[in-house]
């Protein structure tokens, strides 16, 4: 089998062009993607070059980790079935060219365990299943105090908030972009520059903004905690002393796990979590190019969508 792909040659340089999979072994499963996401931190970074050293890490190589399509080979023990829509965060399947992480493709060889049967009612916002896994990761326990302020007002932002006022919190967002300031339900929007509190006790940062590190634990209640949802690309630092005498902790999430995509597709089926409203673009997979250019430059574009339902 090939595929058309989204290839990164090198950095600034993007082709779309026909590509030879692997072939599928025994607990593989076949997927046609229908759409894929482009993301603005990650995939940012590797278009930037500005990557850090992470394993896989190289040119050219296929980006992406959010993918949704349907099922057109699986084995029979997954539990799978053709024609089934499923969620794939990426595959390995392109013989030498990289994969980090392999979702930007018109069809996937990948595990069946890596695959999420999602409702096809979801469509292209089918694609932020990762994103929304990955802000469930960020939040603390249920009997932990959950965010009381946000950092960034993009995607993983807004599904921060909307999960946490799932349990009940009613966070406030900072977000410095005026036009990305609308579109809140059950919390608040505001400039930064406005906000004069210092007694937050837990602050979950979507920004990837490290240099503001410093900022955020001045802004910490006594015992409060900053969770670093973001994939930062500079070393991180800051000062000891005001965080000591905070008695400031200090959290990465940056990844999901399998408990909480559970957790996440279980608030979606119930309607407790919406992803309306968070895919702002969608372009035709061969016009890919113009797509990641609009992803990474466009403030009104919250999400971009690659539709790869004719270019297979």
């Amino acid at each position: 089998m090939d595929t058309t792909a989204v290839i990164l040659e090198e950095p600034h340089r993007l082709d779309l062009r026909r590509i030879v999979l692997d072939a599928p072994g025994e607990d593989d499963v076949v997927v046609e993607v229908c759409w894929s996401g482009i993301s603005t931190g990650t995939e940012r970074l590797l278009w930037t070059g500005a990557m850090p050293d992470f394993p896989g890490m190289g040119y050219p190589l296929v980006p992406g980790y959010e993918s949704v399509g349907q099922v057109i080979r699986a084995p029979v023990a997954s539990g799978l079935r053709v024609g089934q829509t499923v969620y794939v965060p990426g595959a390995r399947c392109f013989g030498e060219v990289r994969a980090l992480f392999g979702g930007a493709a018109g069809r996937l060889v990948t595990g069946a365990d890596r695959v999420w049967p999602i409702d096809p009612a979801l469509g292209a916002c089918g694609t932020l299943m990762a994103l929304a896994a990955t802000a469930y990761n960020a939040l603390p326990a249920e009997d932990a105090p959950q965010p009381d302020l946000i950092i960034g007002h993009g995607v993983l932002g807004r599904l921060l908030a909307r999960l946490a006022v799932t349990r009940g919190a009613a966070p406030v967002v900072w977000e410095r972009t005026a036009a990305r300031r609308g579109g809140a339900e059950g919390y608040v929007v505001i400039d930064p520059e406005l906000d004069t509190r210092r007694d937050y006790r837990c602050i979950v940062d979507a920004s990837g903004d490290g240099a503001q590190l410093d900022a955020l634990i001045g802004r910490l209640a006594h015992g409060g905690e900053i969770v670093l949802a973001g994939f930062y690309a500079d070393r991180l630092s800051f000062a000891f002393p005001p965080a000591f005498m905070r008695e400031a902790r200090l959290r990465v999430a940056a990844e999901w796990r399998r408990p909480a995509m559970t957790a996440v597709r279980a608030l979606i089926d119930t309607g407790r979590l919406s992803l309306e409203g968070l895919v702002t673009h969608e372009e035709f997979a061969g016009d890919a190019a113009r797509a990641y250019r609009t992803a990474f430059n466009d403030p009104d574009c919250l999400k971009m969508v690659l539709d790869w339902r004719l270019c297979a």
